[in-house]
């Protein structure tokens, strides 16, 4: 078994090191490796360049056959009602600086 194991989570996210080394009493199996558990989360910025000046980037399209007067698609990758936006992006700016909004969908 790998002696370092990395992983990535989501979009921007990341942490690494799960350390595991061979049993010293003779076994075959792995145990964990004592030490103090840390992981180092970075958060990125999705939208690094586009209208960096604005709050909040929000774009509207007008459309014409929508069930709802206004619908909002997530556009930050981190709404747990995926692809409507449920206000994750909120959080997610807060952190990392970023101003990511989502599309509104408006019933003409």
């Amino acid at each position: 078994m790998a002696s370092m194991l990395s992983m990535a989570v989501g979009a921007g996210f990341s942490y690494g090191g799960l350390g595991l080394r061979p049993s010293r009493a003779g076994g075959a199996g792995t145990q964990p490796r004592p030490r103090s558990a840390a992981v180092v989360v970075r958060a990125e910025a999705i939208n690094p360049e586009v209208r960096k000046s604005e709050a909040k980037v929000v774009d509207s399209v007008v459309v014409t056959e929508l069930s709802k007067p206004l619908t909002a698609y997530c556009r930050c990758w981190r709404s747990g009602t995926f692809p409507l936006c449920d206000g994750s992006h909120v959080k997610h700016n807060k952190a990392t600086g970023d101003n990511v909004g989502p599309l509104l969908l408006k019933k003409e």
